[in-house]
């Protein structure tokens, strides 16, 4: 098991960071009966999911825990069935609804539907059988809030007709379900959803908060992390905690010991090494078999699974490390329009390359303009 598993927090207690936020979470967790809609935002690997499932431990116990890997069909059209898969226990479902593509709203529909108007708590009613009745049975002796929850991830990349249709059944179903949104970028979501949610927000740590987590996990685990290099995991993960906790751990591998020194070099990951490489060949050369040339290593990011989104913006960044101020706002501006398209279309492949193609034909007219 990762680390970034073994030791996350098991119940609000446990939280080490963003105190004022979990005595809020305890407060409602004292009175499930009153429960909101919930709307957790803030950036990747703050800590969102792990307070989500803290939360619903303190509402229903130990139960959550007990969790199950479901695939369920939905027919979203006559001809076109989705299949998707949902983390189940006998008091709540998630899953994440984006991944049914431009059908994420027969998909959440259908979803809440089914868990509001079935009276077991078993995802929804959408499973049927012993296990189903045993379920039923468990749910009965120890639920009391009375109501079931549906947990959402990103949110903020459901279509804006999922949005709206989230916003109307929750509205219909809402004294018998209960909905904990989470999402990266709260402004993606639309006002009318926002404003039936109680917004929880969950900030970054500090560099300070993930060192001492760090040394917490180091700890446990009879490491012994110095305070430099424990600083530098802290910086270079963007405070990321998930992604500082995998950099602890690929240290440790690397280092063969349960020593680490001070000046050992952090471990990146493969995917940001590609990137690094490519911005240097496309520093050297602006050709159009560069950009050949760097649209099949565009496709080899895509294909490890590594998000469009993410890609642009580590291009953007580590672009910006090596150019002079003159050209900075230029290349930014291009990031930013060719993200913006990368969120409207559907073939990143398309943007990714016209980004980098924007970026030779500025680089290279300042060049040009420099030497001339």
């Amino acid at each position: 098991m990762l680390w970034v598993d073994k030791h996350r927090p098991k119940s609000l207690a446990d939280l080490t960071h963003h105190k004022t936020t979990t005595a809020r979470l305890q407060s409602l967790g004292q009175d499930p009966a009153s429960l909101p809609h919930l709307l957790f935002y803030g950036p990747s690997g703050a800590g969102k999911k792990t307070r989500i499932t803290c939360l619903l431990k303190a509402i229903f116990g130990n139960g959550v825990e007990r969790l199950r890997l479901d695939k369920c069909t939905f027919q979203a059209t006559k001809s076109k069935n989705v299949e998707i898969n949902m983390i189940c226990s006998n008091y709540h479902i998630e899953l994440n609804p984006g991944d049914a593509g431009i059908y994420d709203r027969q998909v959440v529909q259908s979803v809440i539907k089914g868990m509001a108007e079935n009276k077991s708590l078993n995802s929804g009613g959408l499973i049927t059988g012993t296990g189903a009745v045993a379920a039923e049975d468990e749910s009965k002796k120890s639920n009391s809030a009375g109501y079931k929850v549906v947990v959402l991830m990103d949110v903020d990349k459901l279509t804006r007709q999922a949005q709206a249709a989230l916003r109307r059944t929750m509205e219909k179903y809402s004294s018998t379900c209960r909905l904990i949104l989470c999402c990266n970028n709260q402004s993606k979501v639309i006002d009318p959803l926002r404003s039936r949610c109680l917004g929880i927000r969950i900030a970054a740590p500090s560099h300070d908060d993930i060192c001492c987590a760090l040394k917490k996990v180091a700890a446990d685990e009879n490491i012994t992390l110095p305070d430099e290099l424990a600083i530098g995991i802290a910086r270079e993960s963007s405070r990321n905690l998930r992604r500082a906790m995998l950099m602890l751990e690929t240290s440790r591998v690397a280092a063969g010991s349960t020593v680490l020194r001070a000046d050992l070099q952090i471990q990146k990951t493969d995917w940001e090494l590609y990137i690094s490489q490519l911005v240097n060949d496309v520093l050297k050369e602006q050709s159009p078999s560069m950009l050949m040339r760097a649209r099949e290593k565009l496709y080899e990011l895509l294909v490890n699974c590594i998000p469009a989104s993410v890609i642009i913006k580590t291009l953007a960044m580590e672009l910006m490390k090596n150019l002079d101020d003159e050209v900075k706002h230029e290349v930014i501006e291009a990031a930013s329009f060719y993200e913006h398209r990368i969120a409207m279309g559907s073939k990143d492949i398309f943007h990714l390359e016209a980004f980098l193609a924007k970026f030779m034909t500025i680089y290279k007219k300042y060049l040009n303009d420099m030497f001339a």
